[in-house]
């Protein structure tokens, strides 16, 4: 679906196993992988944001791979024709991975498969300026529903002292997928800009409960995951492994790690993704960097998606 926000920021101590935590540190300083190096005094804007929860709007679905036009049509019940006239330049033949494709009401569709965005209790997390003047807007989604969701998609809005729009910007889920009682961050980028006291609306677009019997996406757990925080506090060298505990081959296997300080703010996120296949008799090991934009982190939450 999405594939946007590649990489980003962080810094903490955690290793998990089996339920165990440790930590340390010591390491050289690392450079950040995303971003210009954050402030030495990072400035946070309050994190009293306005939430606008979502409302049965027109849905825009991301192909990803494996998805054909009659198999989305099918699995949002309507026809393939009504979904190509309400994408006009869209080819059967060619669903390229990361086409956007609106999805129609349809006088067929039962209120059970209408891709209506739910209401989540959003967790909205603190902005962060950068030593250039710019922003870093992060946001926590939590699924608190028993089914997975899928399509996460949010707006944020600055708004300037007088209640006047100064940017706004979409932020899509670095995974596509949410499962039960899992947060996944909402992160966007605000160019660096003149104005002041800048205060956030935050509306979440889309959040769909995945549909039962879905087989586009595999069971992944990380685990023995070990964070290494350099001297400065504010990158840090993740590691582990995700297993697959079922049958099939995951060909697409992302890792999504995001850092919260000792306050439970997000302060950066960054998505691994795998070079190799993903089996249950093959585990697939990961390690790679995060930065924080913020302050130090108190402790790194790790998710795991795959795909055949």
């Amino acid at each position: 679906m999405r594939r946007i926000l590649a990489g980003l920021f962080l810094i903490l101590i955690m290793t998990s196993c089996a339920g165990n935590t440790a930590v340390a540190t010591g390491l050289p300083p690392a450079v950040p992988f995303f971003t210009a190096t954050p402030s030495n005094t990072p400035t946070p804007i309050p994190p009293e944001m306005e939430i606008i929860h979502p409302t049965p709007t027109p849905f825009t679905y991301t192909v990803v791979q494996g998805d054909t036009l009659i198999g989305i049509a099918g699995r949002f019940g309507i026809t393939p024709e009504e979904l190509i006239i309400a994408n006009p330049g869209v080819q059967a033949a060619a669903l390229p991975v990361g086409t956007k494709l609106i999805i129609p009401a349809s006088n067929a569709t039962s209120p059970e498969s209408l891709p209506t965005p739910i209401p989540l209790s959003i967790q909205p997390a603190r902005c962060w300026t950068e030593s250039d003047g710019g922003l870093w807007c992060f946001a926590l989604v939590p699924n608190q529903y028993a089914d997975t969701l899928e399509n996460l998609s949010a707006k944020f809005t600055l708004l300037d002292v007088g209640g006047n729009e100064i940017a706004s910007g979409t932020a899509f889920g670095l995974l596509d997928i949410l499962p039960p009682g899992e947060s996944m961050t909402l992160a966007v980028h605000f160019l660096p800009s003149e104005k002041t006291g800048v205060s956030v609306v935050f509306q979440m677009l889309t959040a769909i409960r995945l549909l039962p019997g879905d087989i586009r996406y595999l069971p992944a757990i990380p685990e023995n995951t070990l964070v290494m925080v350099d001297t400065s506090g504010r990158t840090a060298q993740v590691s582990g492994r995700v297993i697959l505990p079922g049958a099939g081959t995951a060909n697409i296997l992302w890792v999504l790690a995001t850092a919260y300080d000792a306050d439970g703010n997000v302060v950066g996120v960054r998505r691994w993704e795998s070079p190799s296949v993903l089996t249950a008799d093959a585990p697939v090991s990961f390690d790679f960097l995060v930065s924080s934009v913020g302050p130090s982190i108190d402790r790194v939450d790790f998710l795991a998606e795959a795909r055949p």
